[in-house]
């Protein structure tokens, strides 16, 4: 318990001093509610790893359905679903060619967060 306090105390002022310029300068940089709203929605999509598993695919090659399900061992119903889930977050894209649609990550923009997500997890 005497930890949790101690740790509790360190992300604590010891003396209360307003920097009202340093926070004027970062209040400046904000976004609007909505952006920030929908920055979440998005990064709750980053919180499933069957979802991240998926993109990770994509940002090596892009595939079809039937290559994700054997890639990773799932049923085309399963990735079928993960895919709407990442196309209604403009984060992958498809396009039909004849009777099946291949995949791939949206934007450069995908890569760079998984990219970067990767790169920090394994610091």
């Amino acid at each position: 318990m005497k930890n949790v306090e101690k740790n509790q105390e360190e992300d604590m002022c010891s003396i209360k001093e307003i920097h009202t310029d340093s926070i004027k300068k970062a209040k400046e940089q904000l976004e609007d509610e909505e952006t920030y709203q929908l920055l979440a929605e998005t990064f709750k999509i980053f919180g499933n790893t069957t979802r991240l598993k998926i993109m990770s695919l994509l940002s090596v090659e892009d595939l079809c359905v039937c290559d994700l399900c054997e890639a990773m061992d799932m049923s085309q119903s399963a990735i079928s679903h993960q895919l709407r889930t990442l196309r209604a977050q403009n984060l992958v894209k498809y396009k039909k060619e004849g009777k099946q649609a291949r995949y791939s990550l949206a934007d450069k923009h995908v890569v760079e967060i998984l990219k970067i997500g990767i790169e920090h997890v394994l610091e």
